[in-house]
This record gives structure tokens, C-alpha cells and sequence, in this order.
């Protein structure tokens, strides 16, 4: 029993001095990093969901600043996330790849055929917006405002009952 005891006080020691060391190397060693890409990092919409060719919206902030990447590839930011990215920027000569003639943004969602629907909740457990609503052996459906098109639910589907749906409507998100 005195050995566990000692084991426990031991490792809550060994816890701490653990905890100085990192908050001293962190405070010693802090890198600052560019406010710019922190304040675009903010702007975005923080899906990961990868549409813009990069695998998360930290790594797409820095490709903004650091290799003059296209500032309107974040589909589920749409344009009001293009245009104060361009405010930021102080970007008046904006090239848009995603706009529509009307200038509405396209968006990808991700929508379920129901009636093939098994149930299975793998759709349900990879959504990274917790858009797909349902319970286990049961149908599934896509809550349409809050999908953001990343399309990681159609790979896992066994049955193929998901698809995805382009939507030109400005307000739909």
C-alpha cells in the first residue's frame, strides 16, 4: 500500500516539475507568428474541410500570405468571407474562380437518398460540422444550412446513398 502511495506522489511530482518545464521553454522560445495569417485564420470559417486544396484553414491562411494563394477557394465561407479576407488585404482587384454570372458562390452539400439509407452512422461519426442527423439503424438525413460540402461522408457510405448537390443561392447558408 506505501508504494502506491509513493508511486502516486512521485508521478504528481514528476507532473509538475513536467508542467514548469514546458511552460518555461514555451515563455522562453515563444515564436510569433504573423498577424496577418492569425486575423485570416480567423476569418475562416474553421471546417478543415479541405476545398481549397489544403488540409486545414491555418494551412490555406498561410498559402494566402506567404504564396499569394487565391482568396476565394473557402467555398463554405462564401463570399462574405471573400470579401473581408479582400478587406484585410486591402485587395480591390479580386479574381473570382467560384462566382457564378450573378455572383452568388457556389456551394457543395452533401444530401442522402433515404430510402437506401441502412443506418450504419458512419456519415454521422466523420462529419466534421455534426450536420447529418440520425441514430443508428436508422435514416439519416443532412441539415443543408450547416453542411459545408467537404464530401467526407460520401467515401465512407456503403450503400452509396449519399451525393453531392450544387446549390447557386447566396442565402443558403
Amino acid at each position: 500500500m506505501i508504494f502506491f502511495l509513493y508511486s502516486i506522489l512521485f508521478f504528481s511530482a514528476l507532473s509538475v516539475c513536467l508542467g514548469f518545464i514546458v511552460n518555461f521553454v514555451t515563455y522562453r522560445f515563444h515564436i510569433d507568428a504573423d498577424p496577418i495569417i492569425e486575423k485570416i485564420d480567423e476569418l475562416l470559417p474553421q471546417t478543415q474541410c479541405a476545398q481549397c486544396d489544403y488540409p486545414g484553414c491555418y494551412s490555406y491562411a498561410v498559402a494566402i500570405v506567404e504564396k499569394n494563394e487565391k482568396i476565394d477557394k473557402c467555398i463554405p465561407g462564401g463570399n462574405e468571407t471573400v470579401l473581408k479576407i479582400a478587406n484585410l488585404l486591402n485587395d480591390d482587384t479580386l479574381q473570382y474562380d467560384n462566382l457564378n454570372s450573378s455572383g452568388d458562390t457556389f456551394f457543395k452539400t452533401a444530401v442522402i437518398d433515404e430510402e437506401n439509407c441502412v443506418g450504419c452512422s458512419k456519415c454521422r461519426l466523420i462529419c466534421p460540422v455534426d450536420a447529418i442527423i440520425g441514430t443508428y439503424n436508422f435514416t439519416h438525413t443532412v441539415v443543408k444550412n450547416m453542411c459545408t460540402g467537404c464530401n467526407l461522408c460520401i467515401s465512407l457510405c456503403p450503400t452509396n446513398c449519399i451525393r453531392e448537390k450544387i446549390t447557386y443561392n447566396e442565402n443558403f447558408h
